[in-house]
């Protein structure tokens, strides 16, 4: 059983890329599929990464170092906006539109230099960009809400 926090947000763009190690492209919407991920995206598998989120106040810190970045450049899944998703603790649930995810893991570690760190010398993702399993399948699209719950503590 999950319970609202109250903190809600918005997704801003859904992103999609066919294969891994490639900035995503906005797609207007995508199908989120449970315990896989998005439906064509390279990312898309079994295991805990399954959908990543960035917020676009991420990226604005990025454009505020002269950087010309946007929705997906950073490989994320969701671009939201209005939640502090890297405040978020792991376990923590997320209803955008009519599905679930569970946040599996805040940052990432980056075993290469991508061409975002090339051109500034930094990348906000490992930082602030979280993974989530999908718990319940469905459409997400830009303007759909983001609401942030939490689990009923479990009673032995």
């Amino acid at each position: 059983m999950a319970n609202s926090l109250g903190e809600r947000g918005v997704v801003v763009s859904v992103n999609i890329s066919p294969a891994k190690g490639m900035r995503k492209k906005p797609a207007g919407s995508g199908t989120l599929l449970e315990e896989i991920g998005f439906e064509g995206d390279g990312h898309a598998g079994f295991g805990h990464r399954q959908v990543s989120l960035l917020a676009v106040e991420s990226i604005e810190k990025m454009r505020a170092r002269g950087l010309d970045v946007g929705p997906g450049d950073f490989a994320e899944n969701v671009t939201t906006s209005g939640v502090d998703l890297v405040s978020l603790p792991i376990g923590t649930r997320l209803r955008m539109g009519g599905t679930l995810l569970e946040v599996s893991q805040i940052g990432k570690v980056c075993h290469s230099r991508c061409a975002i760190f090339e051109q500034a010398g930094d990348c906000v993702m490992p930082r602030e960009g979280i993974f989530a399993r999908v718990l319940n399948g469905g459409t997400v699209q830009p303007g759909d809400p983001v609401e942030v719950l939490r689990r009923e503590p479990e009673h032995a």
